[in-house]
């Protein structure tokens, strides 16, 4: 049972299910997030459906996948500049596989990390951990309108959406790539499908963070 955990082949399994189960995630925040666009009622029935006691109970399993696939990533990464020696400045082939977010993806990882922390510090942190310590959490409608009013934030929030778009475009067909789906045709397809979900991702956010904007701003 070690083995799975420790060989190669185990972490890289590991880190491909916990990254699928991310992937998962962000498309059900997303389309949670989105209930903002058709307006305030909207999205404050969207967060009391998140508060429910079934979401909450989600929240501890949401943060073991982060972890887990936080820490494969750093072993995965020791792991393979140590089998690579002194050979890992060497130039080696360039074939389309190797992209630059391929070849980038521990920084692409640490910056997704630390503007999800900026993130959390902007939502979690006034809403979820006020109502768990026994105080009140602020209207979210609010929140977005304070946080997103600021236009510098609002280009912070706009690279870290573009990180994460970088980090899916490999990260996707990659995790599906070590599940087993890696002939040739599958490979393609998912390649594709990558970059249609990583867009998709990047957009959605995208229009949430500006629509907030504007409506902080009395722009619409």
């Amino acid at each position: 049972m070690g083995n799975i955990f420790t060989s190669s082949i185990g972490k890289k399994l590991i880190m491909s299910i916990t990254g699928l189960f991310l992937i998962l995630f962000l498309l059900v925040h997303l389309f949670a997030n989105s209930a903002y666009i058709l307006g305030p009622e909207s999205f404050d029935t969207i967060i009391m459906i998140m508060g429910s006691p079934v979401v909450v109970a989600m929240v501890p399993v949401l943060a073991a996948g982060f972890i887990i696939h936080i820490i494969y990533a750093f072993f995965l990464t020791l792991t393979n500049l140590k089998a690579r020696g002194r050979e890992r400045y060497a130039v080696t082939h360039k074939g389309k596989a190797d992209s630059w977010a391929s070849k980038n993806m521990l920084v692409l990882g640490i910056i997704v990390l630390g503007f999800l922390t900026f993130h959390l510090t902007h939502f979690w942190a006034k809403m979820q951990l006020p109502e768990l310590t026994g105080g009140e959490a602020e209207n979210v409608n609010a929140l977005m309108e304070l946080t997103f009013g600021n236009i510098a934030i609002v280009i912070l929030y706009l690279v870290w959406f573009g990180a994460l778009w970088f980090h899916l475009t490999h990260g996707f067909w990659s995790a599906f790539q070590t599940v087993g789906m890696n002939n040739s045709k599958w490979l393609n397809r998912w390649k594709a499908v990558a970059y249609v979900y990583a867009t998709f991702i990047f957009l959605g956010f995208a229009v949430i963070a500006v629509t907030a904007y504007c409506r902080a701003n009395g722009i619409c």
